[in-house]
């Protein structure tokens, strides 16, 4: 084992914060090269996320500059996982160990060292977690602990206050590369490879420039993709919920029969207004939970693929 390592950066609309990334990220792999950590073949690489900006010709500029960093272009805009998936493995066959990471630069670069020491140490994957929240405010604090907390009730089972800062090693890639779906939700699914994993903690700073990919929409969007893609418990709750009013209308069948025998005709009228709209309701909302698992079940049908690399620039590797 060479060590080599593999730094995959999803990038959409990114040029703002790349020449401040990868000069921090040249100098990270340079203190662990010369410490002897890793290989003298780690690189860093791009992944070009159908970006509207400079974001892929800053790329190219950076490659054709040093060797040290490649890149990824995709097709089109596919979204920040299918993005990160795509980088995972097309670079697997060229690295021993892998970190993703954003390229907003508020994951702490120095969380690397740790991670590959930890890899060193056996682990197949390392997974970067916030040590605490004391810089956010209190709506982004709650909002976010509660997206993590409602994933694993509702059975989406997720690492506590981790995102997409990891490392994975060669066989672990290879595991996640077995995971076929085109729903995809990264992580819940690493988790369920079950190789040997430990944590690290770090302190997330400030966006150095630019705006949030991930306004609260699309946390809300984000959590029932995962919630969709990797648990069932949904359609469960349905049903439970089903037998639950299906009880409730026997209470209210016997108390409207006992109501019209003692000549009460009228009243019940507000309870029955109420049931009629609360179980309307309860039905559209069973259909949207219903019809989203079978729209994905559609797509995964299709088995359409995920991404599609346009160009992947590599000093051991290039596609024109």
């Amino acid at each position: 084992m060479d060590n080599i390592l593999y730094l995959v950066i999803p990038c959409y609309n990114e040029e703002e914060v790349l020449p401040e990334t990868s000069s921090r990220l040249l100098e990270k792999l340079g203190s662990l090269i010369k410490l002897g950590k890793i290989s003298e073949k780690s690189r860093v690489i791009f992944v070009n996320d159908g970006s509207k900006d400079r974001t892929w010709e800053i790329i190219e500029e950076l490659h054709q500059k040093n060797r040290i960093f490649g890149g990824i272009n995709l097709s089109r805009n596919r979204g920040h996982q299918n993005a990160l998936l795509a980088g995972l493995m097309t670079v697997k066959d060229y690295a021993d160990m892998v970190i993703s990471m954003d390229a907003d630069l508020q994951d702490d670069i120095n969380a690397i060292d740790e991670m590959v020491d930890k890899y060193l140490s056996g682990m197949d994957v390392v997974y970067g977690v916030r040590g605490s929240r004391d810089t956010d405010t209190v709506f982004k604090k709650f909002t976010a602990e509660s997206f993590y907390k409602i994933m694993n009730t509702m059975g989406a089972n997720t690492v506590f206050n981790h995102a997409d800062y990891r490392l994975m090693s060669r066989r672990a890639l290879d595991g996640l590369a077995q995971y076929g779906e085109v729903n995809l939700f990264l992580r819940g699914i690493v988790p369920m490879i079950g190789y040997p994993a430990d944590v690290v903690y770090y302190n997330r700073g400030e966006r150095f420039a630019g705006k949030s990919k991930y306004p609260l929409g699309k946390m809300l969007s984000f959590a029932v993709e995962g919630i969709t893609s990797l648990s069932t418990k949904p359609i469960r709750m349905i049903t439970a919920l089903g037998f639950f009013i299906f009880i409730v209308s026997i209470g209210m069948l016997i108390y409207s029969l006992v109501q019209h025998f003692m000549g009460a005709t009228i009243v019940g009228w507000t309870t029955l207004m109420v049931s009629v709209w609360a179980i309307g309701g309860l039905i559209l909302l069973s259909l949207g939970v219903v019809g989203e698992y079978i729209g994905k079940i559609y797509l995964e049908t299709k088995a359409r693929p995920r991404f599609i690399v346009e160009q992947f620039l590599n000093d051991t590797d290039e596609m024109e």
